[in-house]
């Protein structure tokens, strides 16, 4: 490539030349630019190829079923999630965090994975590292097809976080603190007991 300091330098004796020796030393000047240009992918060419001799063919990375589930239904890839249950892919596997696919999908208020899950043995009332259950989640939210979903599935009203809080605590979407009052004064109604 040619530095600027040259072109400026040319520059000078450029001005000088007649319109045909200007054309020609323009063609000149191309045809440099056009080789350099060549050359180039040449070479680039040349060090695609090399890197791509060096890859090991045959390798591929391998997730496990914990982060496999995870993703699937942090996607709602139904069809997937489906899959992976029935290859014996247990639904309650957790993360380092104690997040599990249920846990993802009452966040993301994917009801189709959660009544899935639930169908394949989730636990309705695993928690996390915080003590967080599907319904905390699902409160917290504001998902309140969610919860009366997990309500109907036996989750746990009283159940306590981390931070001493049951769902109804964290729970501040209208339809959901209304749905959960109401669950909560049906279950523990003397009627219920």
């Amino acid at each position: 490539m040619v530095s600027h300091e040259s072109l400026v330098a040319e520059l000078s004796v450029v001005s000088g030349m007649s319109t045909e020796d200007r054309l020609n030393h323009a063609q000149k000047r191309r045809l440099e630019q056009v080789r350099t240009f060549n050359e180039y992918e040449k070479s680039l060419n040349e060090a695609q190829n090399k890197k791509s001799d060096n890859v090991k063919t045959g390798k591929s990375v391998k997730f496990g079923n914990c982060v496999t589930l995870l993703e699937a239904a942090a996607r709602n890839d139904y069809e997937e999630v489906l899959y992976l249950l029935q290859h014996n892919v247990n639904p309650n596997e957790a993360n380092d965090d104690g997040l599990t696919a249920l846990h993802q999908a009452c966040i993301d208020n994917f009801n189709g994975i959660v009544e899935l899950l639930l169908e394949n043995g989730a636990d309705v009332n695993s928690v996390d590292s915080e003590f967080w259950t599907p319904l905390h989640a699902a409160c917290t939210c504001g998902h309140t097809n969610i919860a009366q979903i997990l309500v109907k599935r036996g989750a746990n009203l009283l159940a306590l976080n981390a931070d001493q809080n049951m769902p109804y605590d964290i729970c501040e979407e209208e339809d959901t603190l209304s749905y959960i009052e109401h669950a909560m004064s049906t279950e523990v109604s003397p009627k219920n007991r």
